[in-house]
C-alpha cells in the first residue's frame, strides 16, 4: 500500500516520463543504470515493472535516507573490494534473481558518465546474463544530487527514465582473471557510453536551445565574445528572435541563406534565428578564395547573403564581397533600423514569452545548416547537416567527456569549420556551460591570454594552431585546462610533448569530418591510447575496404546517427546528392587509410589522395611529414608530389627549415626503419606552409607550387 502511494506521489511530484519498456530475457538479467542523485534508487524501485534486488556498495547503505528507502525493495549490501560480495550477486542471478546495479558506484558529480567499476561487469559476463540498460535524466538537478555548486537546481526536476536496447558483454573467458575484469570494465563503459547516446531526444536546434534554457535558467549567463559582454540564455533568444525576424523579411522559409560572419555572439544567434524562422544557414568560409567563395554560393544556391561591415572592414574583404556583388548582400548595421514598433511588440509581447509558439514548425531531419569542406584537396562541396545529425554527435561526445556546467570553453575555431561550430558552440551552449568567442585563431599571443584571463577549463583547436599557442604562451596561461582537444589535422609527437612538459596537460587527439558533423572517434580520459586518435563515437559504426599496393590497414567507411543528409556540388546547384560508398546506402568514405585494433583504437595511416606511387610502390606523404618532424621538430613541414616520366611521382618537400638537408633525413629514416623510398628526392623551403581558415595545411597550393618546380 505504501509502495504504491508513494509511486503515485514520485509521478505526480517529478513528472516521471518512461521511455521504451523493460524486455526481460531468459532467467537470467541485470539491470544497470547512471548515478544521477540519491533519488535513483527510489526512482527505480518504484517505476520498474518488476520487483528487482538492489546491489547497494556499504557506504551508501549507511546513510538513514537511504536506509529508509531501502525497506520499501529487496536489496544486498556489499562492499566492492571484496570478492565474496561478487560471488553471492553470482549466486543471485544464477537462481534467476533480477538484480540492479549502479556500475559507476558512485552519484556523478559532472552530469556525465563516471569511473566504471569491473566487479558488476565482470558479474554480467561471468554469468553470461541479458543486460537491461537504463538511462535517468534530470535528477542531476535535484538538490539530492552531488553536482558543482555553479549547476542550477530545482527542487523537483522533471525526470525521464530510458530503457535502452537489452545487450550482453561479450568477453574472452580463456584469459586471466584480472584480464577478464578489465576486458568486461571496458566493455560495460562503452555499454553505458552508448546508452547514454540512445537516450537522446530528438529536436530541432531551436528547440535544443530552449530546452536548455528551461534547464539552466534563463538568467544564467553563458555567452561571451571579444565585447566583453556576458549573455545570458534569456539576450541570446532575444537576439536570435530579432535577428529571425528580421532577415526573414528579405528571405523565404526553406530558402538557403549564406552567413558571412567572425565566431562572435550575433553569428550563433543568426544560426538559431534562422532555424527559428525556417531558414538554412550557409556558413561562408571567409579565409576561402573568390573561387571557393563562389563555388559554395552556387552549389547551395545561395543567393542573398548576411554580414557586416565592421566585420567586412576590419577582416578586409571588401574584394571578395565585390566578387560576390552580384549576390543581395544585407548588412547587420542595415537591419537595425527596420526593427519597427510591431516587431518590438511582438518581441516583447509575444515571442519572448512563447518562443516556440513564434518559431516555424520543422522537423529534426530537415536541413539545419550547410557547411563546405575545406577545399583542401579541390573545390569545395556543401555538407547538409541536419538537425538531427548536429544535435546526435552532440550527445555522441557528451557521452565521452565528463563535460559540466562548472566548465568555460575557449572557441577559437570559426563557425564556418563544422568543429567550431558544433564542439567549440552548440556542444557548450546545449550543455549550460560557458563560452567565450574569439574572430580567430591567428592570434597566438592573445589566445593564451585570454584562456588565462578568462579562466576557461576546455580549449578545442588543430595540431598548427595548438603548436603556436604553446609556443607563445606563458608556462601559467593554461592553469585551469582541463581539456584540450585536437582535430581536423594530426597531431605531431612535438606538439604533444611541448604541452606536457611545458603545462603537464595532456592533449586528446579526435579524428572527423564535416561529413560527419564532424566528430568521428576521440580519445578521452576514460579511453585514451597515445598514437590514436580514440575510439568511434556511440551509434557510430564502421567498414574498411582494402586498397590495392598498400598492405596495412583499409579505408574507412562509416554510417551513423551524426551522418550528413548529403552533399551539394556546384556542378548540379541544389540537387542532393545523398551519401553512399561502396559500402553501400547511408555510407561515408573517409578516403582515409585506418587501421582498427582489438580494443577498437583507429590509426590514420594516411589519405588515399595523399599517397604518391613511386617505381610502383605506393608511399605515404603523411609518413614523409613524419619523418621529416621527427629530423626537425621545431619547424613545419609539408609534402606534395609531382609527375615523373621515368618513376611514376616524386615526392617534394615543403619546410621552414633552411637547414635541412636530405642526408639527415636518410639518416633519421635508417634509424626510424623507414625505407629510402620515403625521403624526398627535392627539399623546397619556404618562409610559411600555406593553411586553410580551418587550420588544415592548404594541399591544393601546394600541388600547384610542386608542379612549378623544375
Amino acid at each position: 500500500m505504501l509502495k504504491t502511494l508513494l509511486r503515485k506521489l514520485l509521478f505526480f511530484l517529478f513528472r516521471i516520463k518512461i521511455v521504451g519498456e523493460l524486455k526481460l530475457q531468459g532467467d537470467r538479467n541485470i539491470i544497470i543504470a547512471n548515478h544521477q542523485s540519491f533519488l535513483d534508487g527510489l526512482i527505480l524501485g518504484l517505476v520498474l515493472p518488476i520487483s528487482p534486488i538492489f546491489v547497494i556498495n556499504t557506504q551508501i547503505a549507511q546513510r538513514p535516507i537511504i536506509n529508509f528507502l531501502l525497506k520499501l525493495s529487496d536489496y544486498l549490501v556489499i562492499d566492492p573490494t571484496n570478492p565474496m560480495g561478487i560471488k553471492t550477486i553470482i549466486r543471485l542471478i544464477e537462481h534467476g534473481k533480477t538484480v540492479v546495479i549502479f556500475p559507476e558506484g558512485r552519484i556523478t558529480t559532472t552530469g556525465g558518465l563516471m569511473k566504471i567499476y569491473e566487479g558488476g561487469a565482470f558479474v554480467a559476463a561471468k554469468t553470461g546474463s541479458n543486460i537491461l540498460p537504463i538511462v535517468i535524466n534530470g535528477a542531476h538537478f535535484s538538490p539530492l544530487s552531488r553536482m558543482p555548486q555553479e549547476h542550477p537546481r530545482r527542487l523537483l526536476p522533471q525526470i525521464t527514465v530510458t530503457y535502452c536496447a537489452p545487450q550482453r558483454l561479450n568477453v574472452d573467458h580463456y584469459t586471466s582473471s584480472s584480464q577478464q575484469h578489465a576486458d568486461a570494465g571496458e566493455a560495460m563503459r562503452a555499454l553505458m557510453q552508448h546508452s547514454i547516446y540512445e537516450a537522446r531526444t530528438s529536436n530541432t536546434l531551436f528547440e535544443a536551445f530552449l530546452l536548455a534554457m528551461k534547464e539552466y535558467g534563463p538568467a544564467r549567463r553563458v555567452l561571451e565574445d571579444t565585447k566583453l559582454i556576458e549573455c545570458s540564455y534569456k539576450d541570446v533568444l532575444k537576439m536570435s528572435l530579432a535577428l529571425g525576424r528580421l532577415v526573414s523579411k528579405h528571405t523565404q522559409q526553406h530558402e538557403t541563406v549564406g552567413i558571412l560572419m567572425p565566431t562572435a555572439v550575433p553569428t550563433l544567434a543568426l544560426i538559431l534565428g534562422f532555424g527559428a524562422f525556417g531558414r538554412i544557414p550557409a556558413m561562408l568560409n571567409f579565409t576561402a578564395g573568390v573561387d571557393s567563395l563562389k563555388s559554395s554560393c552556387a552549389a547551395a544556391c545561395v543567393n542573398t547573403i548576411i554580414t557586416s561591415r565592421a566585420f567586412i572592414e576590419q577582416a578586409k574583404l571588401e574584394n571578395k564581397l565585390e566578387a560576390l556583388k552580384a549576390l543581395t548582400i544585407i548588412y547587420l548595421e542595415d537591419l537595425k533600423p527596420q526593427f519597427t514598433l510591431m516587431d518590438k511588440l511582438w518581441l516583447m509581447g509575444y515571442a519572448l514569452h512563447f518562443p516556440k509558439h513564434a518559431s516555424c514548425d520543422q522537423t529534426p531531419s530537415a536541413p539545419a545548416t550547410v557547411l563546405f569542406t575545406s577545399g583542401s584537396e579541390g573545390l569545395p562541396k556543401g555538407v547538409v547537416l541536419s538537425h538531427n545529425a548536429l544535435l546526435a554527435n552532440i550527445a555522441q561526445i557528451r557521452s565521452m567527456f565528463d563535460l559540466s556546467t562548472d566548465d568555460k570553453v575557449l572557441n577559437v575555431l570559426p563557425m564556418f569549420h563544422s568543429f567550431g561550430l558544433t564542439a567549440g558552440t552548440l556542444l557548450p551552449l546545449f550543455g549550460g556551460m560557458k563560452i567565450f568567442l574569439y574572430p580567430s585563431p591567428l592570434h597566438y599571443k592573445t589566445i593564451p591570454e585570454i584562456a588565462y584571463d578568462r579562466s576557461c577549463t576546455v580549449l578545442f583547436g588543430t595540431n598548427s594552431f595548438l603548436g603556436q599557442y604553446a609556443q607563445n604562451a606563458h608556462v601559467y596561461d593554461f592553469y585551469n585546462l582541463r581539456y584540450v582537444v585536437a582535430g581536423a589535422e594530426k597531431l605531431s609527437q612535438s606538439v604533444r610533448d611541448l604541452w606536457f612538459e611545458k603545462f603537464g596537460l595532456r592533449i586528446f587527439e579526435g579524428y572527423g569530418a564535416t561529413e560527419a558533423a564532424p566528430v568521428i572517434a576521440v580519445n578521452s580520459k576514460m579511453a585514451y591510447k597515445s598514437g590514436t586518435v580514440g575510439q568511434l563515437l556511440p551509434g557510430i559504426s564502421y567498414i574498411l575496404t582494402s586498397v590495392e599496393g598498400i598492405d596495412e590497414g583499409g579505408v574507412l567507411h562509416v554510417s551513423g546517427g551524426n551522418l550528413m543528409s548529403g552533399y551539394l556540388r556546384s556542378t548540379n546547384p541544389g540537387i542532393l546528392e545523398k551519401p553512399s560508398s561502396s559500402a553501400g546506402e547511408g555510407w561515408y568514405d573517409t578516403g582515409d587509410i585506418v587501421t582498427v585494433d582489438d580494443q577498437g583504437y583507429i590509426r590514420i595511416i594516411g589519405r588515399v589522395k595523399r599517397f604518391a606511387k613511386i617505381a610502383g610502390e605506393m608511399v605515404s606523404l603523411e609518413s614523409v611529414e613524419i619523418l621529416a618532424q621527427s629530423a626537425s621538430p621545431d619547424f613545419i613541414h609539408a609534402a606534395s608530389s609531382k609527375n615523373d616520366e621515368n618513376r611514376g611521382e616524386t615526392i617534394i618537400l615543403f619546410t621552414t627549415s633552411p637547414d635541412l638537408k636530405r642526408d639527415t633525413l636518410i639518416k633519421i629514416a635508417k634509424s626510424l626503419g623507414f625505407g629510402e623510398i620515403t625521403v624526398p628526392k627535392k627539399i623546397q623551403f619556404i618562409a610559411d606552409i600555406p593553411l586553410l581558415g580551418s587550420g588544415k595545411t592548404d594541399y591544393v597550393t601546394l600541388k600547384s607550387m610542386a608542379s612549378a618546380l623544375e
